[in-house]
């Protein structure tokens, strides 16, 4: 099966705190490295858990406030200084391009990597990258800044062959691949073998939804609609209610809310306000609306 899970980075809001880290994470897909925001501190997180920064290939930043991107800088010239030579896409609002070339010029540095750039959209959604394997879509949030989430979609993967049958009909191996597709194989004599007698259905494409800052809308719904895992940002107690409302963010018991109205198979909490030590009670509050909610521990992978 495919590899697709997610190693958290940094689960704290707007401070390094009780040794939290802001907030980042690590989408590994079959092995290609997806980086999700970049706090200060993430590269050093990468070195503990033993993740090669060369190995990212692509970054996605969600919004310009500090707890979300300032490890940028410092990642970003880290892999110049090791001699990284490999290409690095990065996704992010257009000031940042802006930020980036102001850092790059007062410090003198020519990366020895191609740094390509790509502009998110505040106002709507939209496929942001692709390949034949995975999709990303951004789309807006509603915080006090313009900031976008994101969602990784799995495309369909091919079916998996019944391989007794297939050797006991000795079908020639260049066919095979065929039969995945779900194309029948012909032999010489006209026999026709079907392909979904001698293929296993391929399971249903997997999805993870990331919700950075936020406070809760309608309008972003429908973008996370029936994901495997949805990670949203849970900053405060539902006691602080109106904090939460007063800084654009989000409670755990709305988090869990919004996991039950899409419709979400499981749900991961982040993005915790300094007040709190211990995580436990934001868990036990989202469970009591959406029991398949889990704290996003760092140093801990979650399957999507």
């Amino acid at each position: 099966m495919t590899r697709f899970e997610v190693l958290i980075l940094g689960n704290s809001s707007a401070t390094p705190m009780y040794g939290r880290h802001p907030t980042s994470q690590l989408l590994n897909f079959n092995e290609q490295l997806f980086l999700i925001d970049c706090g200060e501190g993430t590269q050093m997180q990468l070195f503990r858990y033993g993740i090669k920064g060369s190995r990212i290939s692509h970054i996605f930043i969600s919004h310009l406030h500090g707890d979300h991107y300032f490890g940028l800088i410092g990642l970003l010239s880290s892999q110049h200084l090791v001699g990284r030579q490999n290409e690095l896409h990065l996704y992010g609002p257009p000031a940042l391009k802006e930020i980036l070339d102001l850092q790059f010029k007062h410090s003198d540095t020519r990366l020895r990597y191609p740094l390509v750039f790509h502009s998110t959209n505040e106002d709507h959604s939209e496929v942001i990258f692709e390949n034949a394997h995975l999709s990303v879509r951004s789309f807006p949030l509603r915080h006090r800044i313009a900031c976008t989430g994101f969602r990784f979609d799995e495309k369909k993967r091919s079916a998996s062959l019944k391989k007794e049958e297939v050797e006991r009909l000795n079908i020639p191996i260049p066919y095979l691949r065929f039969l995945k597709k779900g194309i029948d194989y012909v032999a010489n004599d006209g026999t026709v073998y079907l392909a979904k007698n001698l293929t296993n259905p391929p399971p249903p494409p997997r999805s993870y939804g990331y919700c950075s800052d936020t406070v809760v809308n309608e309008d972003y719904f429908e973008e996370i609609r029936g994901v495997d895992l949805l990670y949203h940002e849970a900053t405060f107690l539902h006691d602080r209610i109106e904090r939460a409302k007063e800084t654009f963010h989000t409670t755990s018991l709305e988090a869990a809310q919004v996991a039950q109205i899409v419709g979400a198979r499981k749900l991961l909490l982040g993005h915790f306000s300094a007040r709190y030590k211990d995580l436990q009670p934001l868990l036990d509050e989202s469970r009591t609306i959406f029991p398949h909610t889990e704290l996003s521990e760092e140093g801990k992978w979650f399957l999507v």
